[in-house]
């Protein structure tokens, strides 16, 4: 959740600059650079955070549900930890 949150507002301003005329004419930077003075800076790193932040989650408890499934239907045992002090 920590990297949605830090790469919300980059994410935000490329979904915009991709619309039809979004940020008027000029290049890229100056496009961008438009978008961001219209938005504002604090909309532009709340707005969308919280459905961002519960896909995020989902996705990753998803991806962590599959796993543990795959693992236990291969049979594999999970995560081997041990004293290094010990040996093998």
């Amino acid at each position: 959740v920590a990297a949605a949150v830090i790469s919300h507002p980059a994410d935000t301003l490329l979904s915009k600059v991709n619309k039809a005329g979004a940020g008027g004419s000029g290049g890229i930077v100056s496009r961008l650079m438009n978008i961001a003075v219209e938005t504002g800076a604090w909309k532009l790193c709340t707005q969308g955070l919280g459905a961002r932040c519960v896909m995020i989650g989902t996705l990753t408890a998803g991806q962590f549900g599959i796993f543990d499934s795959v693992m236990s239907a291969l049979g594999a045992s999970k995560f081997h930890f041990h004293d290094p002090s010990k040996g093998h």
